[in-house]
């Protein structure tokens, strides 16, 4: 399933909410997306609709198991776009994962499959 622009940022928010707490509240995700608190309720709503998050999205955001799959989907290049930008264009570690989030949720799927197959056959070959 395709999903748009906003809700990709909105997924990978929540997954980078959740890697540090086990509680992902509305108020974090508008403080972390720079976002006014009705934006995040009214994109929840809409990701809620669509099967991503749970319903009772109030007290705490929960991926359901397809908005788990969509954030899996999401983060499949993730590894090899950091690497990129972190160990061939010398970005610091931080700026490296900005720039990598940046790519994948902006940049087409393929593009960045393209990349990741692209990183691989490089680290194959300096191996």
């Amino acid at each position: 399933m395709k999903h748009c622009a906003g809700q990709i940022k909105y997924l990978v928010a929540i997954k980078e909410l959740m890697d540090v707490d086990e509680y992902v509240r509305c108020v974090n995700i508008s403080r972390h997306l720079g976002v006014s608190r009705p934006s995040v309720s009214k994109m929840l709503r809409c990701l809620a609709n669509s099967g991503l998050v749970y319903e009772d999205f109030c007290n705490s955001v929960v991926l359901t198991p397809e908005g788990e799959k969509a954030v899996r989907d999401i983060f499949s290049s993730y590894k090899e776009v950091y690497t990129f930008f972190h160990n061939f264009l010398k970005l610091p570690e931080h700026e490296a994962h900005e720039e990598a989030i940046k790519f994948i949720t902006d940049f087409p799927k393929e593009t960045c499959e393209r990349l990741k197959v692209l990183v691989k056959r490089t680290l194959k070959k300096k191996a």
